[in-house]
């Protein structure tokens, strides 16, 4: 379980194929002296396990299922991911809580200044969508932000300069596909009500 928010960025160093027809996602940051083999760190929004350490460099295998559902398999070296490790019964929860386990895709739209902060608009399938509703959260790239609007084929955030600076999301332009989780509880309340 995640809050989503993002605790620093990560640097993409290889993606290396693997024999089962996965890959193996090898990336540095600081964050990894922390962790140790077996660890949960979501990387963009997606709960992947430490499967290999070296210091500040870390490995992690990426199924096939996983490469479908995310963006992860878009990754090149030197690209930055979101990462944010795993809650502690501890952890001051600011976020939302987010499972690391992405829904969809979405495709950025538009991602324009306003003032100091910025409107990013996602494209989204309409089955995520009915979980959407304005001033509910959503994790993008597993960072937790408040819905603005949401329309028939997508919503709108508005993005603050913190979290352009904390994150990988700065660095994003039109067409670019982000991964989505919508809320636990719009989940859990859809199937309640059998929608």
């Amino acid at each position: 379980m995640f809050t989503g928010l993002v605790e620093t960025t990560g640097a993409v160093v290889a993606l290396d194929p693997t024999s089962a027809g996965g890959v193996r996602l090898t990336a540095r940051s600081p964050l990894y002296r922390g962790c140790a083999v077996g660890d949960s760190v979501a990387h963009n929004g997606c709960c992947l396990t430490v499967a290999a350490l070296d210091g500040d460099t870390a490995a992690f295998d990426l199924l096939a299922e996983t490469l479908r559902c995310t963006n992860l398999g878009d990754l090149r070296p030197g690209h930055a991911v979101n990462l944010e490790r795993s809650l502690l019964p501890t952890t001051r929860l600011g976020g939302h809580f987010v499972t690391g386990h992405v829904d969809t895709t979405g495709v950025v739209r538009r991602l324009e200044p306003r003032g100091a902060d910025r409107l990013l608009e996602i494209e989204a399938p309409a089955d995520f969508l009915r979980l959407v509703v304005p001033k509910g959260c959503v994790a993008v790239d597993g960072i937790s932000l408040t819905v603005g609007e949401v329309a028939a084929s997508g919503f709108t955030l508005w993005i603050i300069p913190h979290t352009l600076a904390a994150t990988n999301l700065g660095a994003r332009h039109p067409g670019d596909r982000v991964n989505l989780e919508s809320d636990l509880l719009a989940k859990y309340a859809a199937k309640l009500l059998g929608r």
